[in-house]
């Protein structure tokens, strides 16, 4: 994968991968997320990736949204726990109308006081809207579970009672205090010269005064494993459970994808979703998800089922889980999962919009992107014990956590 990488003096990072295309990429990723947020701040790195687009110092709310819609494009954002981000998709020709539309909004918006009160009425709305839906809901109280009482374990939404509370102000204080230059890439991917696309980015990127990170984030505090099962009066049993797990400097984080893969990857093949759904029936939908952090990470695992058959689904778990810990995988096994995993990989690097968002986050934690033949290389290296010990470290009974809406 051949791509070129520039540093701004400031230490705004650039990344761009040259691809002949009529439509272009580009995106701003900043090391700031839910996690990074006070007590008090609970939902600010949210409500600021919404109020965002509400202004800047020469556009108003509307022509903010209407600068890339009005020439088929089209402009994003998006939060978690870690970073946020803000992207659009454009013809090629509308690329330098697009990285400038992100520097203006990203860096230069005023947050009209009038704006931010009708954005927390729409925030407050999607956070009603997300408790009415307990396949989601499940996830957020689950990570609280796993980190009581520290900010990675909140909601990335917030409460109704702080968002009402947020001013110009406190958004202003948290840009100021997680928004730090040597911790944004501007990543883009489409028919621009690399050459241009610096010259760009030093127009509209260069000014912004240089912010460098001076404090790491804290130490997650350790939790112990719990089961906790709640009435939610929903028609369908909502059941997860998981562990925290490597964090995204681990050596054994690929190891632990490829397991996850597949256990309850996005495949109908896979081992949870063959014996829950198309052996037995009891499941509708069932997943397996690992996400590594910084200095954590988690795993988990997620299905629904009539209520009648929680306990059975949750032996049938656990008993796929044994089976990853004291069995392991045969040559032909592996060598599927390898090449399941790869072409997943692959597949994904030809969503071009993807490309942009992996190359943007590996070159932000990573400072280097690893190219498909070096990714496979590192996937043909793992062999059968080295998988053997990362499920006897990960799926351990003892150390997984149970959440179970009845």
């Amino acid at each position: 994968m051949e791509f070129n990488t520039y540093t701004l003096k400031n230490g705004i990072r650039i990344i761009h991968k040259s691809e002949k295309s009529e439509v272009g990429y580009c995106g701003i990723i900043i090391n700031a997320g839910s996690r990074d947020e006070e007590e008090e701040e609970h939902g600010m790195a949210h409500f600021i990736e919404h109020v965002i687009f509400k202004g800047t110092k020469k556009r108003k709310a509307f022509h903010v949204l209407s600068r890339l819609e009005d020439v088929g494009g089209e402009l994003n954002a998006y939060t978690t726990k870690e970073e946020t981000c803000i992207y659009a998709s454009f013809l090629k020709e509308d690329y330098e109308r697009s990285m400038e539309l992100i520097a203006d909004i990203s860096f230069h918006s005023i947050f009209p006081e009038k704006e931010l009160e009708k954005e927390k009425e729409v925030i407050i709305d999607e956070i009603n809207s997300y408790k009415d839906s307990p396949a989601e809901l499940i996830f957020d109280d689950f990570e609280e579970l796993l980190y009581p009482n520290h900010p990675i374990g909140r909601n990335i939404l917030g409460e109704a009672k702080r968002l009402k509370k947020f001013t110009k102000n406190d958004i202003l204080k948290f840009i100021n205090k997680n928004y730090h230059t040597d911790q944004i890439v501007f990543c883009s991917v489409g028919s621009q010269s690399f050459k241009k696309v610096i010259k760009l980015a030093e127009k509209y990127f260069g000014d912004i005064p240089e912010n460098r990170r001076v404090c790491k984030r804290e130490d997650i505090p350790a939790s112990k494993p719990s089961i906790i099962k709640t009435d939610k009066d929903t028609y369908q049993s909502h059941i997860i459970i998981g562990s925290t797990a490597y964090d995204y400097n681990h050596p054994k984080r690929l190891g632990l994808h490829l397991l996850n893969n597949l256990l309850g990857g996005p495949g109908m093949n896979s081992r949870l979703n063959m014996c829950l759904r198309e052996k037995r029936g009891i499941a509708y939908n069932i997943e397996s998800s690992y996400t590594p952090l910084y200095g954590t990470g988690v795993f988990s695992i997620y299905w629904g089922t009539d209520r009648k058959n929680v306990e059975k689904s949750l032996k049938i778990v656990f008993n796929e889980l044994n089976k990853l810990r004291t069995q392991e995988l045969g040559s032909m096994q592996l060598h599927k999962a390898k090449r399941q995993l790869k072409g997943q990989i692959a597949i994904s690097s030809e969503n071009r919009e993807n490309l942009m968002l992996n190359i943007g986050k590996s070159h932000l934690l990573y400072n280097k992107v690893d190219s498909l033949t070096e990714v496979y290389h590192k996937i043909d290296q793992l062999t059968s014990s080295d998988l053997l010990d990362i499920a006897n470290e990960t799926f351990n009974p003892d150390n997984l956590s149970q959440l179970i809406y009845l």
